[in-house]
Formats: C-alpha cells, sequence, structure tokens
C-alpha cells in the first residue's frame, strides 16, 4: 500500500522547472528527507510559502536514495518545539518578596 505524502521542495517559484527537496538535519549533523500527511501539517510547520508536491514513499525513497539519504521524518516539529523546557529555579519561600 502505497500512501501519497506532502514533500517540501525548493526552486518552484523561480519557474525554471527545475525542482529540488528540502532536507533537514539531525543534531547528529545526518541528513535527513521530509514529509508530511497532510498539506496543513507540511504549511503549519515550514510556514504559508513553503512549496511542496505530491509523492508516495517509495518514490520519495528513490529520490533520496542517490543523494545518500536514508532516512525519513515524517510530521517532524520544528526543532525549537523539540527542544526540552528548561525549569525555572523554584523560589524557596522565605526569599520571597511580600
Amino acid at each position: 500500500m502505497h500512501h501519497t505524502l506532502f514533500v517540501p521542495i525548493h526552486g518552484a517559484a523561480q519557474g525554471g522547472g527545475t525542482l529540488a527537496l528540502r532536507m533537514g538535519r539531525l543534531s547528529s549533523g545526518e541528513r535527513v528527507g521530509l514529509a508530511f500527511t497532510s498539506e496543513a501539517a507540511l504549511l503549519l510547520t515550514l510556514g504559508p510559502c513553503q512549496h511542496w508536491i505530491r509523492l508516495d514513499g517509495d518514490t520519495l525513497r528513490d529520490m533520496l536514495a542517490p543523494l545518500g539519504v536514508t532516512s525519513i521524518r515524517v510530521d517532524p516539529r520544528p526543532a525549537a518545539e523539540l527542544a526540552p523546557l528548561r525549569r525555572q529555579p523554584a523560589v524557596r519561600p522565605e526569599l520571597a518578596t511580600r
């Protein structure tokens, strides 16, 4: 069974006919393919000006393979959202101002 994915691209705005898949990078430096299960998820994550195409998962893998990219992140979230929250230091009651 093939799932159609929404895949972000570069180059569509220039009208030159050449498109490039937009990829991400993990904190390890590894490049990964990006794909989304809906147009809404893609636009919410990457912004309303992001161009995209629809591809099935196998086609996307085939397109990424020659680039050495073996992983695809589906519905990724921005790194800022995934960063652990920094906890605020607890204020001891005896030090709180009244």
